[in-house]
């Protein structure tokens, strides 16, 4: 991807300026202290009991994973996934903490996507924001545009390994259960941030559940 405007780059920039804005006044919010990213946690979003339910949906809805045609190769995701009930009340509950948390539209957030890692299963280095010199971007654009924020919860302990690792910026961070991570996958002006590439590395031991939502420019569908 080029370093030239790209589109939504205006509406990426306001709504990154407005999520941080409303992050900055929670205190339950950490930002992590990295210079080059703005990705924020929060611990123990989800109890015990929500995360268990949520990983139950997330088995009765599991399907080898893929990625857009494109965007990557067979291999680079070996997880299994299942986007959960939207219109399941427990899942438009928890959507619209997040939502509330942010400050952002429920209708501008893709569905909830659950993703299952078994032993060596990983999600190889890749950005969240779609490339717009792509096949696929058109349609896209037409569906909700960029990919600006993502929200990721952990789900579960893993006995080892499935750390989400943001090798540009030198941050790991370990799977810890019910733990809300988010970030901007653009830079303050609205350009894809390049140091947002992240690796779901491979589990070695136990089976990792996640919770991911990306959120658009625009309302998403």
């Amino acid at each position: 991807m080029s370093d030239a405007p790209i589109a939504d780059q205006a509406a990426i920039a306001r709504v990154g300026a407005m999520v941080r804005s409303r992050l900055a006044t929670d205190p339950s919010v950490y930002r992590v202290p990295v210079e080059r990213a703005e990705i924020f946690a929060v611990q123990n979003f989800l109890s015990p009991d929500e995360c268990g339910h949520i990983m139950e949906m997330i088995d009765a809805a599991a399907r080898p994973s893929t990625v857009f045609a494109g965007y990557g190769e067979e291999g680079d995701r070996t997880s299994s996934s299942g986007d959960v009930d939207p219109s399941d009340s427990f899942v438009r509950m928890i959507e619209r903490r997040i939502c509330d948390l942010m400050g952002l539209k429920e209708s501008w957030g893709e569905t909830f996507q659950g993703q299952r890692y078994e032993a060596g299963q990983l999600f190889k280095g890749h950005y969240d924001y779609f490339n717009t010199d792509t096949a696929y971007w058109p349609r896209e654009s037409r569906m909700g545009g960029q990919r600006c924020w993502t929200a990721m919860v952990y789900l579960n302990e893993v006995e080892e390994g499935g750390s989400t690792d943001f090798s540009l910026i030198g941050l790991s961070v370990p799977p810890q259960a019910g733990m809300l991570m988010m970030w901007n996958n653009a830079l303050p002006d609205g350009r894809p941030n390049k140091d947002t590439y992240h690796t779901g590395t491979a589990v070695v031991r136990g089976v990792k559940y996640v919770i991911t939502k990306w959120f658009r420019t625009r309302p998403w569908g």
